[in-house]
C-alpha cells in the first residue's frame, strides 16, 4: 500500500484515510517527525487493516451480505429489487442490473434529502443527476445542476444528508470558503464529524 505524507503549516492534528485509489493520505502539521507518523500509523494499524479489508472487491453472490442505506440485507435470486431484509438480483449481469437499482435507489433518496432541506432552509436546484463518479461523492454547477454518485447507495442515512446539505450550499458558494462553510454550519454543527466518516467510505468507489 502507498503511503503519502502531506504537510501544512495550517495544520494542527495529524489525520488520515484512504484515497479512491487505494493510497492511504496522512495530513500533517509541516514540522511534524517521521517517527511521530510512524507512531501514528501504528497506533492506528487496526483501522488501516479494516479499511483494507472494505477495500476487497465486493461480492454479490447468493447469501452474501451487503450494506445499502444504512441497512443489511442478504443477496438472493431474482428481478433486481430490495424486498424486505434481500437484495435480489438476477443470475446473469448481476452487477450492472445492481448498478441500474442502485442508481434509481440514490436517485429517488437523494432527491428527496435535497427537497426537505430545501423547503426547510430555503434553498433551491435547477436539476438532479446520478452519475457514475469515482472521484467525488457529488457536484454542484454554477446553474445548480447538483449530480450524485450512485456509489453513495452505500452511504447510510446521515452521511447522505450531509450530501445534501453540502451541494446545495454550493448553490450560495461555489468554492469551499469560510462563508460555504459557514452555511454548512448553520445547518450541521457536526459537519466536521460527518466529513471525517465519509472518509472512511472511500472503499465504496472501488465497488462495481
Amino acid at each position: 500500500m502507498k503511503c503519502v505524507v502531506r504537510r501544512s503549516k495550517q495544520r494542527r492534528t495529524l489525520s488520515m484515510h484512504l484515497d479512491h485509489e487505494g493510497r492511504l493520505i496522512v495530513n500533517a502539521p509541516a514540522k511534524t517527525p517521521v517517527c511521530e507518523i510512524e507512531k501514528f500509523l501504528e497506533a492506528h494499524r487496526g483501522w488501516i487493516e479494516g479499511q483494507l479489508a472494505k477495500r476487497k472487491k465486493m461480492s454479490f453472490a447468493d447469501g452474501e451480505r451487503v450494506e445499502l442505506m444504512g441497512k443489511s440485507y442478504i443477496v438472493t435470486a431474482g428481478a433486481a429489487k430490495l424486498a424486505g431484509e434481500t437484495l435480489r438480483l438476477p443470475e446473469e449481469g448481476r452487477e450492472d442490473a445492481l448498478e441500474k437499482l442502485l442508481r434509481t435507489l440514490t436517485r429517488k433518496r437523494m432527491r428527496s434529502l435535497l427537497d426537505e432541506v430545501c423547503e426547510k432552509y430555503g434553498f433551491s436546484y435547477t436539476r438532479l443527476s446520478v452519475t457514475s463518479a469515482r472521484g467525488r461523492w457529488g457536484s454542484c454547477s454554477a446553474k445548480g445542476h447538483i449530480s450524485f454518485s450512485f456509489r453513495g447507495a452505500f452511504l447510510p442515512d446521515a452521511l447522505a444528508y450531509y450530501l445534501a446539505v453540502h451541494e446545495l450550499c454550493h448553490t450560495r458558494h461555489l468554492d469551499h470558503s469560510p462563508r460555504f462553510w459557514a452555511e454548512v454550519s448553520n445547518i450541521l454543527p457536526d459537519y466536521r464529524a460527518l466529513r471525517a466518516e465519509l472518509k472512511t467510505y472511500h472503499w465504496a468507489m472501488d465497488c462495481l
